[in-house]
């Protein structure tokens, strides 16, 4: 054999192997700590190496088929550490809680932000960059990118409804008000979805509010975000604002609940947000099976 064949063949025989070392670093058992950070995985296509879930995930459909790890804050590390994962995924909420932990336990960790709608990006970078996945991570981003683009364009020309997005507040009342404000990315898509959000801005992007702050700020659109169970134990939404009938939301029959799973999410599911915010603070502009 010639020598310039033979060095040739040995140049790629080592870029075999150094590619297939590099595919074997990859993590093969990740763990998701939030519902955001399982829907991400699952977008950029890497959930198939997703060991163990928290207890609030809910999407996709196989997180029912796996172990949970409890919540946000209170993640269960001796179930963490059996399960001998190669990668837990946190949000930045939770690193204060467990970067340290793990890092103890000699865990590879991963810490995404989640506040803002550019954060939301990052982390999808950042996640298809530690699964190997960049290619589906971009796309995902495109097509996030896309999908708000669409319902900005929809509603760039429509006037700006100020809106007071309710995140929490304990049920079949108006007491314990936690609201979105400017900050959070749900601010953000309230902006894109046609509306202004009137809270006093806040670090963190969110607030807890009086009845009287509320009748100060006086808002055109009230988007409810309270769960609460359904049945003969359901609240009447209406009856529940009506305590404050002063508010012109509430005598133009504009407060509305919101109770889509996803919608506190920080994952590619913002422009699905976007577009339910649109059809609540304009319902005009989509009348008659507009879009």
């Amino acid at each position: 054999m010639k020598p310039l064949l033979i060095r040739v063949l040995a140049i790629f025989l080592s870029l075999t192997v150094l590619c297939a070392s590099a595919q074997n670093r990859l993590p093969q058992r990740i763990i998701s700590t939030s519902p955001n950070i399982s829907e991400m995985l699952y977008g950029v296509e890497a959930f198939d190496r997703v060991v163990a879930v928290s207890d609030y995930c809910t999407y996709p459909s196989a997180v029912k088929n796996l172990p949970r790890v409890g919540g946000w804050q209170n993640s269960n590390l001796e179930k963490i550490a059996a399960l001998h994962s190669d990668l837990v995924i946190l949000t930045d909420a939770q690193a204060p809680f467990l970067e340290d932990k793990l890092r103890q336990l000699r865990l590879q960790s991963v810490v995404v932000p989640t506040h803002s709608l550019k954060d939301i990006f990052v982390a999808i970078e950042t996640i298809g960059r530690a699964t190997g996945h960049e290619l589906q991570a971009r796309e995902l981003a495109r097509r996030t990118r896309a999908g708000l683009d669409a319902v900005r364009n929809q509603t760039m020309n429509l006037p700006q409804r100020s809106v007071l997005l309710v995140v929490d507040r304990t049920p079949g009342t108006l007491r314990d008000l936690y609201v979105a404000t400017q900050g959070s990315f749900l601010a953000e898509l309230i902006e894109i979805g046609g509306g202004r959000s009137i809270a006093t801005p806040t670090k963190n992007g969110y607030a807890k509010i009086s009845k009287e702050v509320v009748l100060t700020l006086n808002p055109e659109v009230i988007l409810d975000m309270v769960h609460v169970p359904k049945g003969k134990l359901a609240e009447d939404l209406a009856m529940v604002w009506r305590d404050l009938p002063e508010l012109r939301a509430v005598r133009e029959g504009r407060v509305y609940p919101v109770g889509d799973e996803f919608i506190p999410h920080a994952s590619q599911f913002v422009a699905d947000t976007a577009k339910l915010f649109a059809r609540l603070i304009h319902p005009e502009a989509f009348q008659g099976g507009k879009q």
